[in-house]
């Protein structure tokens, strides 16, 4: 397999194609079994052009190959939409056993447990990274960047909410097509698929994408004589990523537990005495392990080594996070700034002061004493 380069190109453009390439092979020679769509976000797509990547990404359904090719510029959003999904879920799962981490030299990205286990974690990856598409496509219509998208084009005359009516003006985030690219792309393997785990994953992306949906805020810009408001100008914004990463948290806490149902078309929930689940919510099919030990066929980094706050009872408390083991106390110097003072114009300067802290660390499995720390 070879890349040619045509002559003339800038030396750096050069080694970004080569690079390019030899990341690609990477994931074909690899683990090409198991990679899925997540993978173009380790591709760089900006410095190469998605155009030339999309017959060579490991994993992608043939749908989704050819959307690849037809709209390499959307590919460069979706790339950055799933990159901003895993940083999200990194964010909100910090403080657990569970942490959300990528692993190395994985084609899937998040490892074989993403796409064999139908855990509420895994539930929570798939909304998160399909929310996260959606929002970063949406951005890039916004932005004048895809020529396929602008601003909202059905929002225009005039519309009225609890203050009156107003005027549809300014840019409205066109996340109804975003959408749109976004189920017809990340859907398409589990459509073609069907089984439960398929209809467990639809559910989960279509609860992403809904999440961006609900945090679309109006916002309002006032015209008329000294700040009265005679017109109002209006259009539709999303809110930060982060306020979608809070309520899909919380969404993933109150997951439902399904099934598939007997004609094995659809899930039902598994315990007939809760709720059906609504289009809004996270749902699972088999109970998460612990993460307290590293198995990676099951998806576990485990807590060895990770830092854990020794004065907390919630999950990232030293008692949760080490399952038990107990932990290692080490006392470093920290410096950080102090004593700052603004000077006159303009800049602050600060001195520089140290302290002395104690961090903890959870013990690997068969090195417990106890359950205390070895400095305790």
């Amino acid at each position: 397999m070879t890349l040619t380069i045509p002559d003339g190109f800038p030396a750096m453009t050069s080694k970004f194609l080569l690079n390019g390439f030899l990341l690609i092979l990477v994931g074909i020679l690899v683990l090409p079994v198991e990679s899925t769509w997540w993978f173009i976000s380790q591709l760089p797509l900006h410095a190469v052009g998605a155009g030339v990547l999309c017959d060579n990404i490991p994993g992608l359904a043939g749908r989704q190959r050819r959307l690849c090719r037809m709209h390499p510029g959307v590919m460069v959003s979706l790339g950055e939409g799933a990159k901003m999904g895993i940083k999200e879920c990194q964010s909100q799962f910090r403080f657990h056993r569970w942490n959300c981490s990528t692993l190395d030299r994985d084609a899937s990205v998040f490892g074989k447990v993403m796409l064999k286990v139908g855990s509420r974690e895994s539930a929570f990856v798939y909304a998160i990274s399909s929310a996260g598409v959606v929002h970063a496509i949406t951005r890039a219509c916004s932005k004048g960047n895809l020529l396929q998208c602008g601003c909202d084009p059905t929002k225009v005359g005039k519309g009225r909410d609890k203050s009156g009516w107003f005027e549809w003006g300014g840019c409205s985030d066109n996340v109804r097509w975003a959408s749109h690219f976004s189920r017809m792309f990340i859907d398409a393997r589990e459509r073609r698929v069907r089984d439960a785990r398929a209809l467990m994953n639809l559910h989960n992306n279509r609860a992403g994408r809904r999440a961006v949906k609900k945090f679309m805020k109006l916002a309002c810009k006032c015209h008329g004589v000294s700040g009265a408001c005679t017109i109002r100008t209006c259009w539709q914004a999303m809110q930060p990523f982060r306020r979608v990463g809070e309520y899909l948290k919380r969404k993933y806490n109150g997951a439902t537990h399904v099934m598939i149902d007997q004609g094995g078309s659809g899930i039902v929930v598994a315990n007939h005495h809760f709720k059906k689940p609504t289009r809004k919510d996270l749902v699972y099919m088999e109970a998460s392990p612990d993460y307290c030990v590293r198995d990676l066929s099951i998806g576990s980094l485990g807590t060895a080594g990770r830092q854990c706050n020794k004065a907390s009872l919630g999950t990232d408390g030293c008692d949760i996070m080490c399952c038990g083991r107990g932990y290692d106390t080490e006392t470093v110097t920290q410096f950080d700034k102090c004593h700052c003072k603004f000077h006159w114009c303009c800049h602050v300067k600060c001195k520089l002061c140290s302290k002395r802290v104690d961090i903890h660390t959870c013990k690997g499995p068969g090195l417990h004493d106890n359950g205390n720390s070895l400095n305790g």
